[in-house]
C-alpha cells in the first residue's frame, strides 16, 4: 500500500457587508460626525445615496483637516497604521483580505497573537 502526499490549500475569503442592508458592500466610508470618526460599509448604491443626502452639508461646511494629497519634501512618512500591518501579514500568510474596509476580529486576534 502506498501513501501519496497531498497538499491541502486553504484559502480564507473575507466579504464586507453593506451595514445598512445586509447586501454585499462594495466601499467603506468614513467621515465624523461631532468629534466622532466613523465607517461605514455600503453597497455603490448605497454609498450613492450617503453622498447625495450628505452633499448638501458638506458643501455649506468649513474643511478644517483631512488627507494631504501629497507629502511635503522632508517631510516624514507617518508609521505604518496597525490596519497595514494586520494586511500586509495576512497577505504573507496567505489570509485573503480587502485592501479596505474591516478586518474581522479573529484575523486580529491572531496577528497580534503570531506579533508578540
Amino acid at each position: 500500500m502506498s501513501f501519496r502526499k497531498v497538499k491541502t490549500v486553504q484559502k480564507k475569503v473575507v466579504v464586507l457587508v453593506d451595514d445598512r442592508d445586509g447586501s454585499v458592500a462594495e466601499q467603506t466610508i468614513s467621515f465624523a460626525f461631532k468629534g466622532v470618526s466613523y465607517e461605514i460599509d455600503l453597497s455603490n448604491e448605497n454609498a450613492e445615496e450617503f453622498e447625495r443626502v450628505i452633499s448638501p452639508w458638506i458643501s455649506a461646511a468649513r474643511r478644517v483637516g483631512g488627507r494631504l494629497n501629497s507629502r511635503r519634501v522632508g517631510q516624514s512618512a507617518a508609521p505604518e497604521s496597525k490596519s497595514s500591518q494586520v494586511r500586509r501579514w495576512a497577505r504573507e500568510k496567505g489570509i485573503s483580505l480587502s485592501e479596505r474596509g474591516r478586518i474581522p476580529t479573529a484575523i486580529i486576534e491572531q496577528f497580534e497573537k503570531e506579533t508578540r
